[in-house]
């Protein structure tokens, strides 16, 4: 690498079109009060065509690769990382000839390490980095022995801040390797401009670029610049502080160069989020209409009841229509005037490709499988990809049209992965909350998602993340850990509540809140409850009784067996029934005492993957029923189709068993159901559940059984089927107070009060810093 002069300041007006911000990122892009990052990420997102970004950093390259997918930095066109080391474009390929040139000049770490191995003040710093070595060392160890050494190796020592030092190959630091790309890359020097606030920032100034030190820089470089006139030195901090600097060295009034953000607010104080709308839309003889949810137990009763006291409320959700800009279409309709007077649904327009694209195939076909541990069943495109973050964007644009200044946005699942990270940079003043309504794998399997950078960044952008039990929030944990360094500023035990070493989802402490990117994300754990007094009351109705006897009259004193769940190859539902048949085998005193009532809820339309599954579980049963019926007595009772929320209790109702054993679940609600209904109708009820489903950590008296262990599934459920009375009471009764105190209603409004107390925290620590400062 050849040296070369500095090149002289002249003063002019810049070209934006030829702009270059070369820009340190600690203490100055990273920082400054948010309304000016949000400009300049703006200028520098196309706000200035043309104008290319640099980041030039201390950081090692691995610890810049998760500021690439964080939403609220604009995406650089180069980066200098390594303190000049490393010189690579945006896509992280390398800049040649430099990046050879700069490995050539390296004796390698090794060799730095043995050469100074007899100076035992020197503390290596534990951070990424490449062709360089760093040590924190304090001022008055830097000796001329220490000086000699580094300089036989045929390196440069550069010291910052009082303590870190920087071993690096001879004649690279950041502003070296910035006039070496300014010439590989053909920029005209007299446009670019230099940002920093620390002594290793000092090579760019030095370099004749225009330069800035923002505000709160390091006292040593603000004595080292404050006589060059290229370079101005601001009062603002951060990015407040590269906007002043811009308009100083003629940019006009940088700050300005964009209009300001759109500043149309809604009047919604909570924005819930949610693919599906609280209602079904229909077309009846030509005339469009609306109905309420087929089933009145689940999620979306709870979500509606928070708005029942008058809140002001929007709930953001598709409407399948011809095209995405319909004609006479009504974005905003009443969701029900009489019990929630100020709620609207807020329709976003999807086409049906849309919905296929987005939910039916790429949800179900690339998501679905990582979130429940399958991978070898995952099929990744990237154009369907693209048509999510479309999808997700819609959302989000719509969400911050509805909110008022500070409301909450209550995100849900995982179809809506990249809502944040396209509403965080639209409404940085929103609480942002999202719920995991399913499980969140170990980080190992999630970390197979091509776009699993982009995920975990755009989740970052929450205020609040919520899952079901511990071990999700600790698994979403490791993910972040694997993509981003963080700190973890808040733990919890899990027990009494939860079970931690009992299960195989257990956990004995969970993370509460982590500190990432000058952020704070508190994470908690919510398992969805039941709607315990609804149950109650549809037990006592004539429709439940009915079906009751139905069911009595066809089980005919036989210990009924009751196993619900939806055709999915995650419900482990062809195991259940090869480890009945086991059970059948091994205990044939059980033929005529027993009956297993194997109800199968239809896949969405459209929802191909499940095919071959269905037709297996076909077989299976018929072989079952072929093998070991009599005239009087049919072992499995299979039924595949949907049925009332009336008819399901009265299968509760029936049977003395619930047999719910999903290979992987996020929680499983029907094990909630099942307890609820058994205790309304004050008999005592087995449940068999699997490990693998995240009620299995809560419902403590659960009999648990590994789904994948063929011995297990057997034993378990020959003893639930053997088990005395006074067992199956106490199990029962431990388990229906822990449904009854943690219904549904009190998931939700405990959601929120962990949203709102998040935030709070996070601002009294702001306040705090800001005092501190």
């Amino acid at each position: 690498m050849t040296a070369a002069v500095p090149f002289r300041f002249r003063p002019s007006f810049l070209d934006p079109r030829k702009l270059v911000l070369a820009t340190d990122l600690d203490g100055t892009l990273l920082a400054g009060p948010q309304e000016a990052r949000r400009r300049v990420r703006e200028l520098f997102g196309g706000g200035l065509e043309g104008a290319t970004l640099v980041f030039v950093t201390g950081r090692g390259l691995e610890s810049v690769i998760p500021l690439l997918a964080d939403p609220t930095i604009p995406t650089p066109h180069y980066i200098i990382a390594d303190v000049g080391a490393t010189v690579v474009h945006g896509d992280l390929t390398p800049v040649e000839p430099l990046h050879h040139e700069i490995a050539a000049r390296w004796p390698g770490s090794q060799a730095v390490l043995k050469a100074l191995a007899g100076f035992p003040q020197l503390e290596r710093q534990s951070v990424p980095q490449e062709r360089r070595c760093s040590f924190f060392v304090g001022e008055n160890a830097i000796t001329p022995a220490l000086k000699s050494a580094v300089a036989e190796l045929g390196c440069d020592l550069l010291y910052s801040a009082g303590r870190y030092l920087d071993v690096l190959p001879r004649g690279v630091a950041k502003g070296p390797a910035l006039r070496r790309l300014a010439e590989a890359a053909g920029f005209d020097p007299a446009h670019i401009v230099v940002a920093g606030d620390t002594l290793n920032d000092l090579s760019l100034f030095e370099a004749g670029f225009r330069g800035i030190a923002v505000g709160g820089s390091e006292p040593a470089l603000v004595a080292a610049v404050a006589r060059m006139k290229h370079v101005y030195i601001a009062d603002d901090a951060g990015c407040g502080g590269i906007l002043d600097g811009l308009a100083h060295h003629g940019l006009g009034e940088a700050g300005r160069e964009l209009p300001p953000a759109e500043e149309a607010r809604g009047k919604a104080e909570l924005v819930m989020v949610y693919h599906r709308l609280p209602f079904d839309e229909a077309v009846e003889n030509g005339v469009p209409v609306r109905r309420r949810p087929k089933s009145p137990n689940g999620i979306m009763p709870t979500l509606l009841s928070l708005f029942s006291d008058g809140r002001t409320g929007s709930w953001v959700a598709w409407s399948q229509q011809a095209s995405r800009t319909p004609e006479g279409f009504t974005s905003h309709v009443a969701v029900d005037r009489e019990r929630y007077p100020n709620l609207e649904a807020a329709r976003v327009p999807l086409t049906a490709e849309d919905v296929d694209l987005f939910y039916k195939k790429f949800s179900k076909e690339a998501f679905w499988p990582i979130i429940f541990s399958f991978p070898d069943r995952a099929v990744f495109r990237q154009d369907h990809w693209e048509r999510y973050l479309e999808v997700n964007r819609l959302f989000a644009e719509q969400t911050a049209r509805e909110a008022a200044e500070g409301a909450t946005a209550w995100i849900h699942d995982y179809n809506l992965w990249m809502v944040p990270a396209f509403l965080r940079p639209l409404r940085p003043d929103l609480k942002i909350a999202f719920f995991h309504h399913t499980a969140f794998p170990s980080s190992d399997v999630f970390n197979i998602l091509p776009w699993r950078r982009d995920i975990v960044a755009s989740l970052l952008q929450c205020d609040y993340v919520g899952f079901h039990v511990p071990r999700y929030a600790e698994n979403f944990l490791d993910a972040a850990r694997s993509f981003t360094p963080l700190e973890v500023v808040g733990t919890t035990p899990c027990a009494p509540r939860f079970l931690t070493y009992g299960c195989a989802l257990g956990v004995d402490a969970t993370t509460t809140a982590i500190e990432v990117g000058g952020r704070r994300v508190a994470l908690g754990a919510h398992p969805v409850g039941t709607d315990v007094a609804l149950i109650e009351r549809l037990m006592r109705t004539p429709a439940v009784a009915q079906d009751l006897a139905e069911i009595d009259g066809y089980l005919a004193g036989r210990t009924g067996i009751v196993s619900i769940e939806r055709l999915d190859y995650v419900k482990g539902s062809l195991e259940k029934l090869q480890a009945f048949e086991r059970l059948l085998e091994q205990h044939p005193e059980l033929a005529g005492k027993v009956t297993l009532l194997n109800i199968i809820t239809p896949a969405a339309p459209g929802m191909e993957i499940y095919d071959s599954l269905r037709e297996e579980l076909d077989r299976t049963v018929g072989r079952i029923n072929g093998r070991f019926s009599t005239l009087e007595w049919v072992p499995v009772r299979y039924f595949y189709r949907s049925l009332p929320f009336e008819a399901v209790l009265a299968h509760y109702a029936a049977c003395g068993i619930a047999w719910i054993t999903p290979l992987r679940d996020g929680l499983n609600l029907v094990a909630k159901e099942y307890v609820a209904a058994r205790q309304a109708v004050g008999k005592p009820g087995t449940l068999i559940l699997s490990e693998f489903a995240g009620a299995a950590v809560e419902l403590h008296g659960a009999l648990l059984t590994n789904p994948y262990d063929t011995h297990s599934m057997t034993s378990t459920l020959y003893r639930a089927i053997t088990m005395g009375p006074d067992e199956a009471a106490y199990r029962t009764e431990r388990m229906a107070a822990i449904v009854a105190e943690h219904d549904v209603a009190r998931w939700g409004q405990e959601f929120l009060d962990a949203v709102a107390s998040a935030a709070q925290e996070a601002r009294g620590q702001a306040e705090s810093q800001a005092r501190a400062a």
